[in-house]
């Protein structure tokens, strides 16, 4: 019992200290570098944020325009944290946020089917190639009218051009992906017994995967302008949104107001862009061709 005591309470040996010297120095040197890759990840940010912001109060101090019209950025932000703790703001958010779910899902949905379908049959390339890309050239501002005229000011209206806004990119992703996987790794697929479906699962799909996830980032960012144009343009009363929020500050000439709201647009984009470009960023290390060193 004794000899195990002295044996628990001995002193460590040299090589011992040494190597938890070297451990703890290997994870404070990990830290480090952990935090320069994010604090290098973040200044550039922060800095255009603050130059923009520079650049705003200095128009103000020109009197190009009235406080009223162009409010400067205390102001602004001052509303903006008032609207960030109001009901109103979740409220419109939770329904802004609902439709842009709904309709993206829906897009993607159509997009993959029609974009998997092109690629892979000759005869509807021949017949729906150009069409795609002159849909997706298409403005969403101007489907708006005949959505109106079919679904009246309603749900279905706003569901309908985000989903025609959204789905043409999606689809040119998936052509594009699906046309660049190299025809040996398909062959290759096949010799070790994938078919069908599992083919498409195992071997396109993967291949394709950077040019879809790309495919799906701009379909987002269409669907997201369509949103924003339908709720401005389709204001349902019993249902408040981010965008007639927009219009009633515009309405009632709530500069402040208005621009607190165009910032939390923003901020929304820019989440669901940083959500796309941890995805891709995630595909490139999988692939091997992310540059550890500078990421």
């Amino acid at each position: 019992m004794a000899s195990d005591t002295l044996a628990t309470t001995a002193p460590r040996s040299d090589a011992e200290i040494s190597g938890l010297d070297a451990l703890e120095i290997a994870g404070q040197e990990k830290a480090a570098t952990r935090a320069s890759r994010i604090w290098a990840a973040t200044w550039p940010k922060v800095a255009a944020l603050a130059l923009a912001i520079g650049l705003w109060q200095a128009v103000v101090w020109t009197g190009w325009k009235d406080s009223w019209a162009l409010p400067g950025p205390a102001v602004v932000f001052a509303d903006l944290w008032h609207y960030l703790l109001s009901a109103s703001l979740w409220e419109g958010l939770a329904t802004t946020a609902r439709r842009a779910v709904v309709g993206f899902a829906a897009a993607v949905a159509v997009g993959l089917v029609l974009g998997l379908g092109v690629a892979r049959v000759k005869v509807l390339r021949a017949a729906l190639g150009s069409m795609i890309t002159a849909l997706q050239t298409m403005p969403s501002i101007a489907w708006f009218p005949l959505a109106i005229l079919l679904f009246q000011l309603s749900e279905q209206a706003i569901f309908f051009v985000v989903v025609l806004g959204a789905a043409p990119s999606v689809a040119n992703g998936v052509i594009h992906g699906v046309d660049y996987v190299p025809p040996l790794l398909v062959r290759a697929g096949r010799n070790v017994g994938a078919r069908g479906l599992n083919l498409y699962r195992y071997v396109i799909a993967p291949a394709a995967l950077p040019a879809i996830v790309a495919g799906l980032k701009q379909g987002w960012a269409f669907a997201w302008r369509s949103l924003m144009a339908g709720e401005l343009l389709v204001v349902i009363a019993e249902k408040t949104s981010i965008g007639a929020q927009l219009t009633y500050a515009r309405d009632f000439s709530d500069a402040p107001r208005l621009m607190a709201i165009m910032i939390v647009i923003l901020v929304v984009g820019l989440l669901v862009d940083a959500a796309f470009g941890a995805a891709d960023k995630a595909i490139r290390r999988r692939w091997g061709v992310l540059d550890q060193a500078g990421n």
